[in-house]
């Protein structure tokens, strides 16, 4: 059997969720079954971070082209190539594809319908348009949650649940689970100014959709009574991040809000290891792989009572109103405050990783596709 897969995103420098979901996958389709060929499809070069391995039943195939690569070199190689199957793993889906080759297509949240005003205009609907493409086009979806799945029944009524499978996501067990020795993390925190137990930990993009400014307005109530309190943002700004940057700048506490920028995978598993707890108020996520990331690095979790996120944070996790400062900053005084929470929670974590697992990801996905 023939497969191809749409592969251009892990050669994007940005790190982010899909793409990380992408890499585990190819870490593993190559062993789960060595008969079937791979045809790894992407622009340019790969991202060294993300670049798949070298199996014997990979061929990679990088075909640069400087316009709409997706709808045009892509599909040129589809047409070329007749694959029995196309595994389109990032939420988006050329206009044309081969008669009798089978689509199956993941779809990893709705965001941008749920929250449009948390996107640029143009970029909305760029991932409105690819998503209803993906939509008609695929045989097959992939939701990466039940929440996700039933926003695609919300928004697509006339979709047939049927074709739809809900997916987790799984986590880096292997990476995120090696405890650091005191040194190591010493280090790699005073890079930042940071020691252990200092500091509330946010890790992703700056977006409005991760909810930041309130989070940084909830952070600047609760640092009146727990003063040794530091807030670290771990991740690169995004599209309209100029609100989040703003409410930093007003703080009156903007020294003890770390912007870390752009991180290796080794100093982020740092910063899980060395917060204190760690915080997600987000308004929307289609899965939300950081709670699982903090949950493997024995880190107790504060997030919002929304979208999938109770989903993946089950009893593992201290709920806030994601439209509340002042409920997120009294949970946020909570858990910073309370050490038999915090060890409650975080032995909770250890146990609800269980029902996650990037190997069933694989092995499920890889069936699916081959169905």
């Amino acid at each position: 059997m023939h497969i191809a897969i749409q592969a251009a995103d892990l050669d994007h420098p940005r790190i982010d969720g899909t793409r990380v979901y992408l890499k585990e996958l190819l870490k593993r389709f190559g062993m789960i079954d060595r008969a079937a060929e791979f045809i790894l499809y992407h622009r340019d070069q790969f991202n060294p971070a993300l670049a798949p391995p070298a199996f014997a039943n990979y061929q990679v195939k990088e075909r640069p082209f400087p316009l709409a690569w997706m709808q045009t070199r892509f599909v040129w190689e589809l047409f070329r190539a007749q694959p029995e199957k196309l595994f389109l793993p990032i939420q988006a889906a050329p206009f044309f594809v081969p008669r009798a080759t089978e689509v199956i297509a993941t779809i990893h949240d709705l965001a941008f319908k749920r929250y449009p005003e948390t996107f640029p205009t143009a970029h909305r609907l760029k991932l409105d348009l690819l998503l209803a493409v993906a939509v008609r086009r695929a045989e097959k979806l992939i939701a990466v949650s039940q929440s996700t799945k039933d926003d695609l029944l919300h928004f697509f009524p006339e979709l047939p649940a049927e074709r739809i499978r809900v997916i987790h996501h799984g986590f880096d067990d292997a990476f995120f689970g090696k405890r650091l020795a005191d040194e190591a993390l010493g280090e790699a925190l005073a890079k930042y100014g940071l020691k252990r137990g200092s500091y509330a930990l946010y890790v992703g993009a700056l977006q409005p959709r991760k909810n930041l400014a309130r989070l940084i307005e909830a952070f600047d109530i609760a640092k009146e009574s727990m003063f040794e309190m530091k807030l670290v943002l771990a991740g690169e700004p995004a599209w309209l991040s100029d609100s989040i940057l703003e409410a930093r700048e007003k703080s009156p506490f903007k020294g003890d809000i770390i912007l870390t920028g752009r991180m290796t995978f080794e100093e982020l598993r740092a910063l899980y290891q060395g917060a204190r707890l760690f915080a997600f108020p987000s308004l929307y996520e289609g899965f939300g792989l950081p709670i699982l990331e903090a949950f493997a690095s024995g880190v107790p979790v504060l997030t919002a009572g929304n979208s999938s996120l109770r989903e993946v944070g089950g009893r593992a996790a201290l709920y806030c109103n994601a439209d509340s400062v002042h409920d997120m900053a009294e949970k946020l005084e909570r858990l910073w405050s309370d050490e038999e929470l915090r060890a409650e929670l975080a032995a909770r974590g250890a146990e609800q990783l269980k029902n996650f697992s990037w190997d069933r990801c694989a092995r499920e996905t890889l069936a699916y596709i081959k169905s």
